[in-house]
């Protein structure tokens, strides 16, 4: 079941972006919004506020890719970093394990696999670019079994 929903923040200050449209698009996405907007060490977030343009394995087309955030933070050592954070469950950030017999569900996972590796890439060469740094946050991160 997928969950969605608008988020409502509790400090609008902090959000750069369009405060009326957060939209969550499962439970550990409101989890890390409820994070950032109520996180004091947060700075400044936004959510799919912006794009990074990359090339499709599947089509071989370029393709906008809208990251789930991003953030700037102050680290428990003082310094300001800024991340761009993608929330994606652990089972597709790795290869999915190869089938003795290939079904339309692994196809598709070793497509959706690949997408995500070019999209990651992307967001690897944009954050490089610009003093942000790229994290992939699962369930392990987020505290969730």
């Amino acid at each position: 079941m997928s969950y969605k929903g608008k988020y409502k923040l509790s400090f609008p200050e902090k959000y750069k972006g369009d405060p009326t449209n957060i939209i969550y698009r499962s439970l550990w996405e409101r989890k890390f919004m409820k994070y950032c907007d109520t996180n004091e060490n947060i700075l400044e977030w936004s959510n799919e506020e912006m794009f990074v343009w990359y090339k499709s394995p599947l089509d071989g087309k370029p393709h906008r890719y809208f990251p789930d955030f991003l953030i700037k933070v102050k680290e428990s050592s003082g310094v300001i970093k800024k991340y761009m954070i993608e929330i994606k469950p652990k089972r597709q950030t790795v290869p999915p394990p190869k089938p003795k017999r290939q079904t339309k569900q692994y196809i598709s996972e070793v497509y959706e696999y690949a997408k995500n590796q070019s999209k990651w890439e992307a967001a690897r060469e944009w954050c490089a670019d610009r003093g942000y740094e790229f994290k992939v946050i699962t369930e392990n991160e987020l505290g969730i079994k």
